[in-house]
Protein backbone atom coordinates (compact mmCIF):
# COMPACT_ATOMS: atom_id res chain seq x y z
CA UNK A 1 0.00 0.00 0.00
CA UNK A 2 1.33 3.61 -0.87
CA UNK A 3 -0.18 6.65 0.82
CA UNK A 4 -0.05 10.24 -1.06
CA UNK A 5 0.52 12.76 1.95
CA UNK A 6 -0.22 16.46 -0.26
CA UNK A 7 2.69 18.69 1.16
CA UNK A 8 1.73 22.07 0.06
CA UNK A 9 4.32 23.80 2.20
CA UNK A 10 2.93 24.13 5.87
CA UNK A 11 1.02 20.68 6.86
CA UNK A 12 1.42 18.58 9.66
CA UNK A 13 2.95 16.14 7.16
CA UNK A 14 6.04 14.75 9.36
CA UNK A 15 4.12 13.36 12.20
CA UNK A 16 1.59 11.70 9.75
CA UNK A 17 4.33 10.06 7.72
CA UNK A 18 5.96 8.63 11.43
CA UNK A 19 2.34 7.84 12.10
CA UNK A 20 1.76 5.74 9.02
CA UNK A 21 5.66 4.44 9.70
CA UNK A 22 4.51 2.96 12.17
CA UNK A 23 1.70 0.80 11.03
CA UNK A 24 4.23 -0.05 8.54
CA UNK A 25 2.26 2.18 5.67
CA UNK A 26 4.73 3.60 3.42
CA UNK A 27 3.75 7.24 2.26
CA UNK A 28 5.04 9.95 -0.19
CA UNK A 29 4.64 13.24 -0.61
CA UNK A 30 2.98 15.33 -3.40
CA UNK A 31 4.18 19.00 -4.12
CA UNK A 32 2.75 18.42 -8.13
CA UNK A 33 -0.36 18.32 -9.85
CA UNK A 34 0.99 15.08 -11.90
CA UNK A 35 2.02 13.66 -7.98
CA UNK A 36 -1.39 14.19 -6.71
CA UNK A 37 -3.35 12.58 -10.03
CA UNK A 38 -1.01 9.54 -9.76
CA UNK A 39 -2.12 8.82 -5.86
CA UNK A 40 -4.05 5.95 -5.16
CA UNK A 41 -4.76 6.92 -1.56
CA UNK A 42 -4.70 10.46 -0.56
CA UNK A 43 -4.38 12.70 2.49
CA UNK A 44 -4.55 16.38 3.58
CA UNK A 45 -2.39 17.10 6.59
CA UNK A 46 -3.38 20.66 7.65
CA UNK A 47 -2.61 22.92 10.62
CA UNK A 48 -2.06 27.07 10.98
CA UNK A 49 -4.46 28.82 9.02
CA UNK A 50 -7.07 28.38 6.67
CA UNK A 51 -5.61 31.00 4.18
CA UNK A 52 -1.97 29.44 3.76
CA UNK A 53 -3.80 25.79 2.74
CA UNK A 54 -6.17 27.50 0.30
CA UNK A 55 -3.86 29.97 -1.51
CA UNK A 56 -1.46 27.07 -1.56
CA UNK A 57 -3.28 24.49 -3.20
CA UNK A 58 -4.48 27.35 -5.69
CA UNK A 59 -0.59 28.97 -6.00
CA UNK A 60 0.65 25.76 -6.61
CA UNK A 61 -2.27 24.63 -9.28
CA UNK A 62 -3.12 21.23 -7.25
CA UNK A 63 -6.69 22.31 -6.18
CA UNK A 64 -8.26 20.86 -9.62
CA UNK A 65 -6.08 17.50 -9.53
CA UNK A 66 -7.19 17.33 -5.66
CA UNK A 67 -10.63 17.70 -6.77
CA UNK A 68 -10.73 15.25 -9.44
CA UNK A 69 -8.99 12.54 -7.67
CA UNK A 70 -11.61 13.12 -4.92
CA UNK A 71 -14.61 13.34 -7.18
CA UNK A 72 -12.97 9.87 -9.28
CA UNK A 73 -13.50 7.85 -6.19
CA UNK A 74 -9.92 7.98 -4.58
CA UNK A 75 -9.82 7.49 -0.86
CA UNK A 76 -9.38 10.51 0.85
CA UNK A 77 -8.72 11.75 4.85
CA UNK A 78 -8.26 15.31 5.38
CA UNK A 79 -7.22 16.33 8.70
CA UNK A 80 -8.02 19.47 10.98
CA UNK A 81 -7.77 21.99 8.28
CA UNK A 82 -8.23 18.94 5.71
CA UNK A 83 -11.77 18.90 6.88
CA UNK A 84 -12.39 22.55 7.05
CA UNK A 85 -11.02 23.12 3.24
CA UNK A 86 -13.94 20.91 2.03
CA UNK A 87 -16.37 23.08 3.35
CA UNK A 88 -17.19 26.29 0.89
CA UNK A 89 -16.08 28.98 3.01
CA UNK A 90 -14.71 30.13 6.48
CA UNK A 91 -14.44 32.88 8.61
CA UNK A 92 -11.08 33.15 8.63
CA UNK A 93 -10.55 33.80 5.32
CA UNK A 94 -13.77 34.75 4.00
CA UNK A 95 -11.88 36.28 1.15
CA UNK A 96 -11.20 32.66 0.41
CA UNK A 97 -13.35 29.88 -1.78
CA UNK A 98 -12.84 26.28 -0.06
CA UNK A 99 -13.25 23.04 -2.32
CA UNK A 100 -16.79 23.40 -1.95
CA UNK A 101 -17.54 19.55 -1.91
CA UNK A 102 -19.98 20.43 1.04
CA UNK A 103 -21.65 23.34 1.38
CA UNK A 104 -21.55 25.55 4.43
CA UNK A 105 -19.00 28.04 6.44
CA UNK A 106 -16.55 27.51 9.05
CA UNK A 107 -16.93 29.31 11.82
CA UNK A 108 -14.83 30.33 14.65
CA UNK A 109 -15.36 28.84 18.05
CA UNK A 110 -17.72 30.92 20.76
CA UNK A 111 -15.34 33.65 22.54
CA UNK A 112 -16.38 32.32 25.42
CA UNK A 113 -14.61 28.90 25.68
CA UNK A 114 -10.81 29.08 25.76
CA UNK A 115 -9.05 29.13 22.30
CA UNK A 116 -7.72 27.13 20.61
CA UNK A 117 -9.49 24.38 21.33
CA UNK A 118 -6.27 22.63 22.36
CA UNK A 119 -5.43 19.39 24.07
CA UNK A 120 -7.82 16.35 24.80
CA UNK A 121 -11.03 15.96 23.61
CA UNK A 122 -13.93 12.84 23.49
CA UNK A 123 -16.42 12.56 20.34
CA UNK A 124 -20.08 11.67 20.77
CA UNK A 125 -20.73 9.15 17.83
CA UNK A 126 -23.69 10.25 15.85
CA UNK A 127 -24.10 6.74 13.65
CA UNK A 128 -21.79 3.95 13.21
CA UNK A 129 -18.94 3.79 10.84
CA UNK A 130 -16.09 1.28 9.88
CA UNK A 131 -13.98 4.35 10.19
CA UNK A 132 -14.81 4.48 14.07
CA UNK A 133 -14.66 0.81 14.23
CA UNK A 134 -13.73 0.39 17.73
CA UNK A 135 -13.55 3.65 19.14
CA UNK A 136 -16.02 4.63 21.84
CA UNK A 137 -17.43 8.11 23.36
CA UNK A 138 -14.53 7.05 26.26
CA UNK A 139 -11.13 7.78 24.31
CA UNK A 140 -9.61 10.59 23.70
CA UNK A 141 -8.59 12.86 20.46
CA UNK A 142 -5.89 15.56 20.41
CA UNK A 143 -7.76 18.61 19.15
CA UNK A 144 -5.44 21.90 17.80
CA UNK A 145 -8.30 24.82 16.63
CA UNK A 146 -10.06 27.89 16.81
CA UNK A 147 -12.48 27.15 14.08
CA UNK A 148 -14.79 24.16 13.08
CA UNK A 149 -17.87 23.58 10.96
CA UNK A 150 -21.31 23.81 13.41
CA UNK A 151 -23.49 21.21 12.62
CA UNK A 152 -26.27 21.93 9.20
CA UNK A 153 -30.25 22.59 10.82
CA UNK A 154 -30.98 19.86 8.45
CA UNK A 155 -28.98 17.05 9.37
CA UNK A 156 -30.61 14.12 7.28
CA UNK A 157 -27.81 14.88 4.30
CA UNK A 158 -25.12 15.50 6.62
CA UNK A 159 -21.99 13.21 6.31
CA UNK A 160 -21.28 13.41 10.19
CA UNK A 161 -20.43 10.53 11.56
CA UNK A 162 -18.97 12.30 15.15
CA UNK A 163 -19.06 15.72 16.81
CA UNK A 164 -17.10 17.15 20.02
CA UNK A 165 -18.13 20.23 21.93
CA UNK A 166 -16.16 23.24 22.81
CA UNK A 167 -17.95 25.70 23.26
CA UNK A 168 -20.30 24.32 20.96
CA UNK A 169 -21.09 21.18 19.20
CA UNK A 170 -18.82 21.18 15.86
CA UNK A 171 -18.61 18.11 13.80
CA UNK A 172 -15.36 16.12 14.87
CA UNK A 173 -15.67 13.22 11.88
CA UNK A 174 -16.95 13.14 8.71
CA UNK A 175 -17.32 10.86 6.11
CA UNK A 176 -19.14 10.65 2.63
CA UNK A 177 -18.46 7.86 0.17
CA UNK A 178 -14.91 8.09 -0.67
CA UNK A 179 -14.43 10.89 1.36
CA UNK A 180 -13.36 10.91 5.40
CA UNK A 181 -12.16 13.68 7.10
CA UNK A 182 -11.00 14.66 10.71
CA UNK A 183 -10.94 17.81 13.06
CA UNK A 184 -8.82 16.48 15.57
CA UNK A 185 -5.06 15.10 14.78
CA UNK A 186 -5.18 11.48 15.01
CA UNK A 187 -1.23 11.60 14.20
CA UNK A 188 -0.95 12.58 17.74
CA UNK A 189 -3.93 10.69 19.38
CA UNK A 190 -1.83 8.13 20.96
CA UNK A 191 -3.84 4.27 20.56
CA UNK A 192 -7.63 5.51 19.32
CA UNK A 193 -5.56 8.06 16.45
CA UNK A 194 -3.81 5.05 15.39
CA UNK A 195 -7.16 2.93 15.44
CA UNK A 196 -8.91 5.41 13.22
CA UNK A 197 -5.88 5.62 10.71
CA UNK A 198 -5.82 1.73 10.53
CA UNK A 199 -9.56 1.53 10.01
CA UNK A 200 -8.96 3.95 7.24
CA UNK A 201 -6.71 2.38 5.65
CA UNK A 202 -8.03 -1.03 5.91
CA UNK A 203 -10.25 -1.56 3.49
CA UNK A 204 -7.87 -0.32 0.75
CA UNK A 205 -4.45 -2.76 2.34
Amino acid sequence: MNVTLLDYGAGNVPSVQRALHRQGIHSERATTPAQISAAKILILPGVGHYAALIRALDDQSLRQPLLEKINEGTPFLGICLGLQALFATSEEAPQLTGLQIFPGQVEKLPQTAKLPHMGWNTLQLSSESPLLDGISHQDYFYFAHSYAVTLPTDRSESPTIATSHHGKKFIAVLEHKNICAVQFHPEKSGTPGARLLANFLRPHS
